[in-house]
């Protein structure tokens, strides 16, 4: 084992000014009236000090008297008592003619040979540009932010203008099921601006699914429900937190699910409710749009798919899921299940 070096006081003060002279980081060395013993080279010239002005020159005068700081002052002098350190104390340089500048400040009661002596050696980091770098990328993110949020209000009264349009056309045309084209596509319409509005909303691109699917019942209710009395719709999904991709899908397909309920689900004024219906558990989740109503048609597989039956087919195969429609004792549920099944030592796990 090496025995440590001891140094006579005056040899140690003269070495320790030395590193600090030659020190590229700022470095100021004060004694326990917070006086400068020494400040290196890179301190004067990175603060535009005459070297010559520093020794003995008191802390709260350097430069043009900028450092004269009481809470800085405060800090120093529990450090100098060994109350206290400074590890990363942040202070704004200001001088006269010149940018602020953003420091941080440590300071620590050095322990040497002279116990008499109380020294501290005070390290500054400008961080002034990283600060400013900083600052820009939060400009930066703001202003997208703003741009986004225009682009979406512009998207939502776009869809509002088409929307209106098709109903207005609806009104004018005479077939009846060209009238009907255009109130599907209306609804359509309305839907998607529903979908946008809440995404709209959404942060970090994750959208909480219940109140989003919520809301998306809502606005399809208020345009295609006359008598609140007579249907409605209710939903019924856990706390899941989905990416917004996903959610946009999961938004069409109960769109296109509580639509076509609509129109043909309650005939001749008949009540009834829709359920929404959503829970996960892992990676596996179920979405299933139910009613009570008259149920499918007898020859109902001998029919040609519809556009709506195309469009949740087309959106469930995006997401790796399966369409399954079984008839409910009253009424029809359509159920989209993603399911993955786990292998774990070429044993078999079936989701629960």
């Amino acid at each position: 084992m090496v025995a440590p070096i001891t140094l006579h006081p005056e040899t140690a003060l003269s070495l320790m000014l030395a590193v600090i002279s030659s020190s590229s980081t700022p470095l100021l060395l004060l004694n326990k009236e917070l006086r400068v013993v020494a400040a290196s080279a890179s301190f004067c010239r990175a603060f535009g000090i005459d070297p010559g002005s520093m020794p003995g020159q008191e802390f709260a005068k350097v430069g043009a008297g900028e450092w004269a700081m009481p809470q800085l002052t405060s800090l120093l002098e529990a450090t100098a008592s060994g109350a206290a350190e400074i590890e990363a104390y942040e202070i704004d340089l200001h001088r006269k003619g010149l940018p602020v500048c953003h420091l941080i400040i440590r300071a620590h009661k050095l322990d040497y040979s002279d116990k008499s002596q109380v020294l501290l050696l005070m390290a500054v980091a400008d961080m002034t540009k990283a600060k400013a770098d900083d600052k820009f990328k939060d400009d930066l993110v703001r202003q997208k932010d703003i741009l986004l949020r225009e682009v979406q209000h512009r998207v939502a009264n776009s869809l509002q203008i088409i929307a209106s349009v098709l109903m207005q056309s609806a009104r004018k045309v005479q077939s009846d099921e060209t009238r009907g084209h255009l109130q599907d596509a209306h609804h359509r319409v309305m839907s998607i601006a529903a979908v946008q509005q809440q995404l709209a909303a959404s942060t970090l691109g994750n959208v909480e699914l219940a109140p989003y699917l919520i809301q998306l019942c809502k606005s399809l209710s208020a345009s295609m429900v006359h008598d609140h009395e007579q249907l409605s719709i209710k939903v019924d999904v856990d706390d899941s937190i989905i990416d917004a991709d996903v959610s946009v899908s999961l938004g069409l397909i109960v769109t296109e699910l509580v639509i076509n309920a609509l129109k043909h689900a309650f005939p001749e004024h008949r009540h009834g409710i829709i359920d929404v219906f959503y829970r996960a558990h892992g990676q596996n989740w179920t979405l299933s749009v139910s009613d009570d109503g008259v149920g499918m048609p007898e020859n109902a597989n001998d029919k040609k798919p519809g556009l709506g039956t195309n469009i949740v087919e087309a959106l469930a195969k995006r997401l790796d899921a399966e369409v399954v429609i079984t008839t409910a004792h009253p009424g029809t549920k359509v159920s989209i299940a993603h399911s993955q099944i786990a292998m774990v030592e070429n044993v078999i796990l079936e989701p629960a």
